[in-house]
């Protein structure tokens, strides 16, 4: 019994001790999460309407998509920029689609949509605690772990939706002014923790939430028509715009870890 208790002990060191799979958090890291939460509410729109799939027939194909991508990823057991990043645009694309279904396909109310995402969340993160005993993304360094995060990721894309339609349709407030509502939420999160000593990873999840409403927005207000409060750009214009932005930074990310991830093999 003491044996197995060791060799079991080892391998757990073992895996504990393996490269965290998500990156660090970074000007980049910001940047890219919201261009790639932008991307997910236009091409989602591009997808079901202008190309007249439907939004059953999209959240089918894009779940499925999704599935290749989060396995490849969970395949790598480190971090590597296109990866991860893929996999993070592909959760953001089916995040807005489960949202959509339930409010267009199942006529379930957006505050409605809003509230039982938020209580689904607190779910994954309340599991992910009592497991882990952390919600660090420092420690992303085993499955287990990988699965709680990615599971919080599309949890807090499919609440980030919902809040932001809330926001923006809902209450009428509009694309413009609930951008400028989220940048607020966020601003003050950043000075809750810069200034008054917000816990770290408190402040990194919430901030990861608003970002997903303001990358909404921002989405909706460059491609909606100008009838509809947009400046009419189209989903495919803006869809094409933002991925090429989340194709250069991956591109900057690769080769900006490429000298560091030659230092290590060394």
């Amino acid at each position: 019994m003491t044996v197995q208790t060791n060799a079991a002990a080892v391998a757990d060191n073992t895996e504990i001790a393996g490269p965290n799979r998500v990156p660090e958090v970074t000007v980049d890291f910001w940047l890219i999460k919201l261009m790639a939460v932008t991307v997910g509410e236009t091409a989602a729109d591009f997808l079901a309407l202008n190309l007249g799939l439907g939004l059953q027939t999209t959240t089918y194909l894009m779940s499925a998509i999704l599935v290749a991508v989060i396995a490849f990823q969970f395949a790598q057991k480190r971090y590597v920029p296109w990866a991860y990043w893929s996999a993070v645009v592909m959760v953001s694309v089916v995040g807005t689609l489960l949202t959509d279904n339930l409010i267009d396909t199942f006529g379930v109310p957006l505050e409605t949509t809003t509230i039982a995402c938020t209580i689904i969340l607190a779910v994954i993160f309340a599991a992910w605690y009592a497991s882990e005993k952390t919600l660090s993304i420092h420690t992303v360094v085993t499955t287990r772990r990988e699965i709680f995060y990615w599971l919080a990721v599309l949890g807090t894309f499919a609440l980030g939706t919902a809040a932001g339609d809330y926001v923006s349709e809902a209450l009428g407030v509009g694309y413009l002014l609930t951008g400028v509502v989220f940048v607020g939420i966020i601003a003050a999160i950043a000075f809750a923790h810069y200034v008054l000593k917000l816990n770290a990873i408190l402040a990194f999840w919430l901030a990861y939430i608003f970002t997903r409403p303001l990358g909404a927005s921002l989405g909706d207000l460059l491609s909606q028509p100008i009838e509809y409060g947009g400046l009419g750009l189209g989903t495919i214009i803006t869809s094409v715009m933002f991925l090429t932005i989340i194709a250069g930074i991956v591109i900057y990310m690769t080769v900006k870890r490429a000298p560091l991830a030659s230092l290590r093999v060394r």
